[in-house]
């Protein structure tokens, strides 16, 4: 395979700023630059040998600089072709495919793609696949009908106590199973101050919601000082309790988790961040030390899976990933259905896969390791847990259960009681208060 061997040019890197909410901000998000850009062709005596191989020449002042790895995404097919081997057919396919679905990795994850292996689990992930047109016509642009529960631009109500903050679309990866793939063509966009303020207006007003989800795109390409903005105003609101973030940052670009970011949220708890880890190989230990700041800040970390064909699909995938969650402290919370998304069939398994997976975890690991599995229902129903029957027999006082090892169990289950009549001698006879009481205790009525 002829491998891309690349030089970095080193220039100053210079940060424009922008006004948010006449606030001085870092780039919001960062400049969106070509690869091309930072890096010139290198003889090919000096192939790169690490990181895969594509990066070995980048210092790691750079390639720890989450600016850097978000401006230096690949982003074109041509780039692409560089680092994986693609025929001209194959480029000529994926071109078609990116009009629609475009395509943005970053350096990082790029790096832990086997590019010899056209099956690899993380590669399925990030790389555009001909089936996303194909198959395309196939499912839903917005199957969980976001749109029909969207109280004011960026803000979804759907559950009673809990509203979502879509305060962005951009992301530092396009992952092939976005639930959100159709904002893809609509160009990358951030929520202005006006439309923040009337999100948190109509919060204010709603005094049932308690818990707060910043979502997006993906919220952390935001700056801090941004994101700072926006989730102390939310602290304002005196009847939000909880402020949960969803990101996949930890996973494909764990370098934005910094000390910067990690003492911003610790002043703001409790703030929860949900991540999305759907393969043990995406456990590295850049993506653990992200985690583990997050922890020390006081940030509790869960994990968010989506259930994907040829990826993790398989009881000893997901018991490997859940495993190697817990020793990174990470909660493996939710496995999730992948939902029909337009371009995503070809990832969708049946859901009796989901089901065998944790039928196959249960008494085979700790409960700490086994997710819920979960649909998150078209049509706005909202999420659905689903866990394999265990449930035999049932009459009015018995259940007759199976356990992991199919064997056969007779439990006993309680009626419901009435409630207990007092003993007679207890009662008071009609017209008198103290008839019932003990001499000593009616000395003094009176």
């Amino acid at each position: 395979m002829k491998t891309a061997s690349v030089k970095l040019k080193r220039q100053p890197m210079h940060e424009s700023e922008e006004s948010c909410s006449n606030n001085n901000s870092e780039e919001d998000p960062p400049g969106k630059r070509s690869i091309s850009d930072d890096l010139e062709e290198e003889p090919p005596s000096k192939i790169a040998t690490t990181r895969y191989r594509f990066f070995g020449d980048i210092p790691d002042s750079l390639w720890n600089d989450w600016k850097w790895q978000f401006r230096n995404r690949i982003t074109r097919v041509e780039q692409l072709a560089q680092f994986i081997p693609l025929s001209t057919e194959e480029q000529a396919q994926l071109k078609l495919v990116t009009m629609r679905y475009p395509l943005a990795v970053t350096p990082y994850y790029l790096s832990l793609i086997n590019p010899d292996d056209p099956d690899d689990p993380i590669r399925k992930q990030a790389i555009p696949s001909p089936m996303e047109m194909t198959m395309g016509s196939v499912g839903l642009e917005d199957p969980l009908d976001e749109k029909r529960d969207t109280v004011v631009p960026g803000l979804v109500h759907r559950y009673p106590d809990r509203v979502l903050l879509v305060l962005t679309d951009i992301c530092p990866m396009l992952c092939r199973h976005c639930t959100r793939k159709r904002e893809w063509r609509n160009g990358g966009w951030v929520r202005s101050p006006a439309e923040i303020t009337a999100m948190l207006d109509y919060i204010s007003q709603h005094k049932a919601i308690r818990d707060i989800i910043i979502s997006g795109g993906d919220p952390l390409t935001l700056s801090t000082r941004h994101l700072e903005y926006i989730i102390s105003r939310i602290r304002k609101i005196k009847h939000v309790e909880i402020i949960r973030i969803g990101t996949r940052f930890p996973v494909v670009l764990p370098q934005r988790i910094d000390n910067e970011l990690c003492s911003m949220l610790a002043k703001y708890g409790p703030i929860w961040l949900n991540t999305h880890f759907n393969h043990v190989r995406e456990i590295t230990p850049e993506a653990a030390a992200a985690c583990g700041r997050l922890l020390r800040s006081g940030v509790p970390v869960n994990n968010q899976s989506v259930l994907l064909r040829g990826i993790n699909d398989s009881v000893e995938a997901q018991t490997k990933l859940c495993h190697g969650l817990l020793k990174i402290k990470v909660r493996p919370y939710y496995l999730f259905q992948c939902d029909e998304v337009q371009g995503t069939e070809h990832l969708r398994t049946p859901v009796e896969a989901g089901i065998k997976i944790i039928e196959g975890m249960r008494g085979h690991t700790s409960g700490l390791a086994i997710p819920t599995f979960v649909i998150d229902l078209p049509q706005g129903g909202g999420k659905v847990p689903l866990q394999p029957n265990y449930i035999l027999a049932q009459t009015e006082g018995e259940l007759v259960l199976r356990n992991y090892e199919e064997r056969v169990f007779h439990y006993r289950n309680p009626t419901t009681l009435a409630r207990p009549e007092p003993p007679a001698e207890v009662l008071c006879p009609a017209g008198s208060a103290t008839a019932s009481l003990p001499q000593e205790a009616t000395a003094n009525v009176g």
